[in-house]
């Protein structure tokens, strides 16, 4: 524009302010988008790929239900087919090699056994251990035999005893013995010995400490008792060698089971002030059902099972055997001493049915004291 002449950089000049103007007036005032209408597209938009996603799903509900599906029996032919690797299949040879020996020895010396001496219960046997088929006259003879309900009063009576007190006072022991004390492990040594000790030896010092004449319980006590021949008491002398002889093993289970007990919930009972008699009865006991209820279901079988006691301490002679013999034991005289196989199993049937009895009873009396959580 330099190289026109003034005038018409002048006009130049006047029409451009004014064109310019004149754009910057449109482009200020220009017409504003319409917001109704913008919102109204886009909800046909949104609409129409709403349309699509559902049509979409749609078809694949449809593709899913004509779908032919395969039985499960084709699934675990197909599953058969694949082919094991090495590593499995050497896995699953060890695992047999290791399980068999433990079932071996189950089905020959528990499964088998049960399995001959319920067979021999119905049969009759021999001297040389032929035997026919007696039908149920052992059983008709036991229940009408007078020796076998008393052996199995005298069973009862000892496991009486002996259940709750070896229970009470192994549990004692073990939260004593469970607390920082100098020579504990001592302690627990003497508490576990009488299980170590042979049943024969043990026998041997119960008879001389129950000895009429010399014994030093009653050199102790300056009597003359007859612990072990007199009818009326010889069942309770048997029985206290019983739960002394078993406080060991039920010690050792409840103090497995007190260590187990988180002691968070013994220094919050401290702190808000409860004694230990309540925090026993309220932390430890039930924390320790689940033991107790273990303990009490084996020593409850184990009772029922009484033989070595009664037949080393007790005399053929003694006065008081009658009193005190077990059911054990009298299966024992009959099938061994007696050779009349057959009554003897009859015999253990019925003390294998009385612990079934008993310990069905306790499975279903365990969900209102024992608390597994």
């Amino acid at each position: 524009m330099k190289f026109l002449p003034i005038a018409y950089q002048k006009q130049w000049g006047v029409n451009y302010s004014i064109n310019d103007k004149r754009r910057d007036f449109m482009s200020e005032n220009k017409k504003k988008p319409d917001t109704k209408a913008v919102e109204t597209k886009a909800a046909e938009e949104k609409d129409v790929q709403t349309k699509k996603v559902e049509e979409k799903a749609a078809e694949i509900i449809q593709a899913t239900e004509t779908q032919t599906v395969k039985p499960a029996a084709a699934e675990d032919k197909e599953f058969k087919k694949k082919k094991s690797t090495t590593w499995e299949r050497n896995q699953r040879k060890w695992g047999w090699a290791f399980i068999l020996p433990t079932m071996i020895g189950i089905i020959v010396l528990n499964l088998w056994p049960i399995v001959q001496t319920i067979y021999q219960s119905f049969c009759k046997v021999g001297s040389f251990g032929t035997s026919t088929f007696a039908g149920f006259d052992n059983y008709k003879k036991m229940f009408a035999d007078p020796e076998v309900w008393q052996s199995l009063l005298n069973t009862f009576k000892y496991a009486i005893i002996e259940v709750p007190f070896s229970i009470a006072i192994a549990l004692i022991l073990a939260v004593f013995l469970n607390r920082k004390m100098h020579g504990r492990t001592i302690y627990r040594a003497i508490f576990f010995l009488p299980m170590v000790v042979a049943p024969a030896a043990v026998a041997m010092v119960w008879r001389w400490l129950y000895n009429s004449q010399f014994g030093l319980l009653n050199h102790i006590l300056g009597t003359k008792i007859e612990w072990i021949s007199n009818p009326k008491i010889a069942w309770i002398s048997v029985a206290i060698i019983g739960v002394w002889s078993i406080i060991g093993y039920n010690m050792v289970l409840f103090l497995a089971g007190l260590q187990e007990i988180p002691k968070d919930y013994y220094e919050a009972a401290d702190i808000d002030g409860a004694s230990g008699v309540r925090a026993f009865f309220k932390i430890t006991l039930p924390l320790l059902s689940p033991t107790v209820f273990f303990v009490l279901v084996t020593r409850v079988i184990g009772a029922l099972q009484v033989f070595d006691l009664v037949y080393m301490v007790m005399d053929i002679s003694n006065p008081a055997l009658k009193k005190t013999e077990s059911i054990v034991y009298l299966f024992y005289q009959y099938s061994f001493q007696n050779g009349n196989k057959g009554y003897g199993s009859a015999i253990v049937v019925l003390l294998l049915a009385v612990i079934m009895v008993l310990t069905v009873f306790q499975m279903i009396g365990q969900k209102k004291w024992v608390h597994y959580n």
